[in-house]
Parts: C-alpha cells; structure tokens; sequence
C-alpha cells in the first residue's frame, strides 16, 4: 500500500491569491497559503530580538570573563545566527518568531522541513543577506514563486501559514482488529491516517480509498473494506 504527497503546479500568474494546493496522501485537496515578505520580515524581527535579548544578557556576563569571555561571545554569537533558525526548524518546522506569526517551513511536496534541508535553506542566507539587509534575499522573494529567496529554491522549501486544522468527526466506535498481515511503519502510518482523516470523506471515497490498501482489504466489498481498514486503525492507535 503505497500513498504519496505530491505538489502541484501552480498558475504562472501573479500573486494575488497566494493559495497553493496539494493532494494528500488520501486523496484529498488541502490548500496551503504561501507567506508574504511582511509576514516573514515580521517573524524575523521577532526572532532577532530574541536572538538579541539573549547576547545582551549573556555579554554582561562574559565581559567580566575577558579574553576567555570574548571568545565564549563569539562562539555564542555564531550560534544564534545560524545554529538558531536551523534547529528549530529542523525541531519544530518554525523559529519562535514564526510560530509566533503563525508561519512554517515546508518542503515544496508539503511535508516537514528534514534537518538536511533546514541547514541548507538558513547556510544559504549569507547569500540572501548581500550586499546589506538581505538586499539579494528581497529582490529573489519578488521574482521567484512562492516568495522564495535563495535559501528556500536551493533547500526545495517554501514558508506557509500555518492555519488550525479543521475538527474531525468523532469516532465513536471501540471494534478493532489486528492487521492480518505484518505492515511497515509507512503502512502503518497510511492507516492512522485514513482513520483519522475518514471523517472527512464522503462514504464513496473512503470506501475507494480503503480498497486500494490490499491485502488489508483483499476480497471485501467496499463498505466492509472501509469498516475493517478502521478497525485495524483503531488496533494500530492503540485503542482498547
């Protein structure tokens, strides 16, 4: 049973709409708002008084220390620049400053930033900070898609709003039943999945979809497949 995200084109218009839209693994239409330089200029002003209120403190602490001190506010301050953005993200998909603002970093396909690219997309910022005040980095926003600077188009990654997701229905059904069969952990995951997200789908595409994950389903007519598909859901969530 093989399930993928994939992004899709967008229109080469200009960005008036910033939505941008993706299949799920479930086959289902999700939108994506891709975020603006005001919006990203804002998070980044967040994060650099973080950044700030942080090497002031520590500063008044190190300058009795002096030489050894001085060296330790270096070090210091190389870790705010670049290790800062880079593992939060990598961490969490968002800087303090983005989360704050409601924003992420995502790949293009619309799955969690990796570590990988994380590194690369806040590396190449020393390219988008030229020749001043990532002059290189506004200019690129403008002229790339998806207000990409050089950071995100070699990083294959793009900032989006992070909105609440909708509710789901709720499940009220306690049946469950083991996989007939051992799955992997992207299996298993698929299946989670589909549990969580049938709610959400009409009862003809949910039960098309839970045909597609044979042998789970292999010879059940299709309202059955969908019912089994969620029992086993339910025994894979750890539900009792």
């Amino acid at each position: 049973m093989t399930l993928k995200v994939s992004a899709l084109a967008a229109t080469p218009a200009t960005l008036i709409d910033t939505a941008r839209s993706v299949d799920t693994p479930e086959g289902c239409r999700i939108s994506l708002r891709v975020a603006g330089p005001v919006s990203r200029a804002r998070a980044w002003l967040i994060d650099f008084m973080i950044r700030l209120a942080v090497y002031v403190t520590v500063a008044q602490i190190l300058v009795f220390f002096h030489k050894i001190g001085g060296g330790v506010l270096m070090i210091m301050l190389f870790g705010l620049e670049w290790l800062y953005p880079a593992l939060f993200e990598a961490w969490r998909g968002a800087t303090p400053g983005k989360q704050l603002c409601k924003l992420r970093v995502l790949h293009d396909d619309g799955t969690p930033i990796s570590v990988g690219a994380s590194f690369i997309r806040n590396t190449v910022r020393a390219l988008d900070f030229l020749p001043l005040f990532y002059a290189v980095g506004i200019v690129t926003m403008f002229v790339a898609r998806d207000y990409k600077r050089l950071g995100d188009l070699a990083a294959g990654t793009v900032v989006v709003y992070c909105d609440e997701p909708a509710p789901l229905k709720p499940d009220s059904s306690s049946e469950i039943e083991p996989p007939p069969v051992p799955l992997t952990i992207p299996e298993q995951r698929a299946v989670i999945e589909y549990t969580l997200r049938a709610g959400q789908l009409t009862a003809e595409r949910a039960a098309e979809l839970a045909l597609l994950a044979t042998p789970l389903t292999a010879g059940l007519r299709a309202d059955r497949a969908s019912e089994r598909l969620l029992r086993i859901g339910r025994f894979l969530m750890g539900k009792r």
